[in-house]
């Protein structure tokens, strides 16, 4: 197809970006986004823009790009067998309608700051970008699994999508492989659809292989009570309190082991967050197959939390990520997720705790343990420049797919709960994915934060990318009962995963009540949750919930 057939893109409406075609024996249109105006390289420190070269092969030197136009994406490769590329930028011409509003995702788990807002110059909009006006939704995003971090901007006359094929901080070493970077796909809303239906539906075609729960997944964990002092006794106790508020319907709730159970390093003793080694408990537990055998004895499914990157403190430095700001402790050394040997631990550990009888497993950290950083620090780079890994030839995105494979291959069919994982290359591999950051059982304000925030923008992944876990109502004595049964209602009965974090001694007969109550609807399939006020309200507070409208006081209890 020649270049000058496709759209170009310098309207006031934000459906002229899209290119309309009708897919074989279906009546809804799908949508692809016309050929870039400017293609981009970035090679050492200086951007170069590339010449087209035949009708979608754009060159520099030994550095091609290629772009393919498939029926429903554009495809993306890259080819630079002398050269290290840092980052890919396609650059469209075009002008966002008036008034327009934009919504985009996060790396990894959201904090609490995602909203519909005026677009503005310069802003990352991690892997989709949706864009909302008063007649239309259209989205532009890049299909799950893809191999590099890719991210939209949006300005006043361009729209922007650069991929980041970098290997750690340096520009990734390809040399005769070809690299295929992203699937770029886009979508328009229908008539009478709202932009939450048409951000359901683009999650949907980013991602059309989720793999999911075979049933609902609900029940409890012991971090928002014990943060880490934890014991087989306390474990025990929170499950056989808990246990009969489940009614005995098919499908028995979790009992989620959180930190604190695995042998500590001497280096750092007693800290649950950075332990030693995730083969062996530590003296408080023992037996490990033993507890996870108790747990089913009061009917319910244990789980395990794991550290997987975590190196133990004498191991050997050449297995080991090298120091740079954000991880430059010595007695937190990580495992180069590169080296075979550290994939072969990983999978090891994972092995064990299926052995020892666990049926979910949460998996931590590894995000942060690999770039040095949270989600919100990546504002300028996803990681810090200069270091590498020992694979020099592997994107970031790349690593993390093999790390997360090699997770998934040992898990089997037990479930995966990705925590602090990087959200687009999670979907298809982990059944859930824990969507926020840190709810509490400490303060409100930081669940309302991070947990209401997070539920209202990110459940439109819920069953499209992979269940997406808001995270815990944290029920003890510092945050007021009024508050928490809110939230612990809008978990029951948004379709998504529900765990709940009590202290054993706070658990009256009204909590007990609406536990039971939370558990029974939990544990059955329900319509997905809509924030009906998501477009103006940070904190959605009017949800329609079981086909009814559900309206939350956040604030004023």
């Amino acid at each position: 197809m020649q270049r000058r057939k496709f759209i170009k893109l310098s309207a006031s409406s934000l459906a002229l970006l899209l290119a309309d075609k009708l897919v074989a024996g279906c009546d809804t249109p799908w949508h692809r986004i016309g050929l870039p105006d400017e293609v981009w390289i970035l090679c050492g420190g200086e951007w170069t823009l590339l010449k087209l070269s035949g009708d979608s092969t754009y060159t520099y030197l030994d550095m091609q790009v290629s772009l393919a136009t498939l029926p429903d994406t554009v495809s993306v490769e890259l080819q630079a067998p002398h050269s290290a590329v840092k980052k890919i930028r396609l650059k469209w011409k075009y002008t966002p309608a008036k008034g327009a509003i934009s919504l985009g995702d996060h790396w990894e788990r959201s904090y609490g700051d995602l909203a519909w807002r005026s677009p503005e110059q310069g802003r990352k909009e991690p892997w989709y970008l949706l864009l909302h006006d008063s007649r239309d939704t259209v989205g532009f995003g890049v299909k799950t699994g893809c191999n590099a971090f890719c991210w939209w901007t949006i300005g006043p006359r361009d729209l922007e999508l650069t991929m980041d094929t970098r290997s750690a901080g340096i520009g990734v070493e390809l040399g005769g492989r070809k690299l295929h970077v992203a699937d770029i796909l886009t979508i328009r809303s229908k008539e009478e659809e709202t932009p939450f239906m048409t951000a359901r539906r683009f999650c949907s075609l980013m991602c059309t292989a989720p793999r999911l729960p075979e049933m609902p997944v609900y029940g409890i964990n012991d971090w928002y009570f014990a943060y880490g002092n934890n014991s087989p006794q306390l474990i025990l106790e929170q499950t056989k309190l808990m246990t009969d508020l489940a009614e005995d319907n098919g499908n028995r709730p979790f009992s989620v082991i959180d930190a604190g159970w695995a042998e500590y390093s001497p280096l750092l003793p007693g800290d649950s967050g950075w332990q030693d080694d995730f083969s062996k408990p530590n003296q408080k537990f023992g037996d490990m197959q033993k507890l996870a055998a108790d747990i089913k004895k009061e009917r319910m499914r244990p789980g395990l939390w794991t550290r997987p990157l975590c190196a133990r403190h004498d191991d050997k430095p050449s297995l080991l990520l090298p120091s740079i700001p954000g991880r430059d402790n010595p007695k937190n050394p990580i495992l180069d997720p590169t080296i075979e040997e550290n994939l072969e631990r990983v999978k090891r550990n994972i092995g064990i705790y299926k052995e020892w009888g666990f049926e979910l497993v949460k998996h931590d950290f590894s995000t942060y343990d690999i770039t040095g950083k949270w989600g919100f620090e990546m504002e300028e780079t996803i990681t810090v420049p200069g270091w590498s890994f020992m694979d020099k030839t592997k994107t970031t995105a790349e690593v993390i797919k093999i790390l997360y494979q090699s997770i998934r291959d040992a898990a089997g069919d037990i479930y995966l709960l990705g925590c602090n994982t990087v959200s687009h290359l999670s979907a298809g591999l982990f059944e859930i994915n824990r969507i926020g950051d840190d709810t509490s059982g400490k303060e409100w304000s930081r669940t309302l934060k991070m947990g209401v925030n997070t539920l209202g923008f990110r459940i439109v992944q819920d069953g499209h990318f992979y269940a997406t876990d808001g995270d815990c109502v944290g029920l003890t004595k510092d945050v007021a009962w009024e508050k928490n049964k809110q939230w612990m209602q809008l978990l029951a009965e948004s379709g998504t995963p529900l765990f709940i974090s009590a202290q054993p001694d706070v658990l009256g007969a009204e909590q007990k009540s609406a536990i039971r109550t939370a558990f029974r609807q939990a544990a059955s399939r329900q319509p997905i949750g809509e924030p009906l006020d998501w477009l103006s309200n940070p904190r959605p507070s009017k949800w329609k919930l079981n086909n009814r409208i559900v309206s939350f006081d956040w604030n004023g209890v």
